[in-house]
């Protein structure tokens, strides 16, 4: 077996790296943050549902029972939509600051140090 490691070119900008992420690429790491958090928030209220009986105004049974999941991770999704948790947008600077970019996707660069203030 063989260990995984990082990539060196996901720890800091490299010469090939584009100047700027383009809006497209922030727009998709903005949603897969979001994503990243209706997950969470799902998760987060599935104990709430876990001791419910199913009989109730929409039938109960087994049916109920089986798609209670997707209802639950339609709420996550909601609260996301509604403003959520502010999870999405600390996900998504991490996300930007492990590719070495600023918040706005540009390229963080390091300021030329002075040898004589060393």
């Amino acid at each position: 077996m063989t260990e995984l490691t990082l990539s060196p070119s996901l720890l800091r900008p490299t010469a090939q790296a584009p100047a700027a992420a383009a809006a497209g690429d922030l727009e998709r790491a903005r949603r897969t943050a979001e994503e990243f958090e209706a997950s969470f928030v799902s998760m987060m209220l599935q104990p709430m549902f876990a001791g419910l009986e199913t009989d109730g105004p929409f039938g109960g049974g087994q049916g109920e029972a089986t798609w209670r999941s997707f209802l639950v991770d339609e709420m996550g999704k909601q609260v996301v939509r509604a403003g959520g948790l502010g999870l999405a947008d600390r996900v998504l600077a991490e996300m930007l600051k492990m590719q070495g970019l600023d918040p706005q996707g540009a390229p963080i660069v390091a300021a030329p140090r002075d040898p004589e203030t060393v």
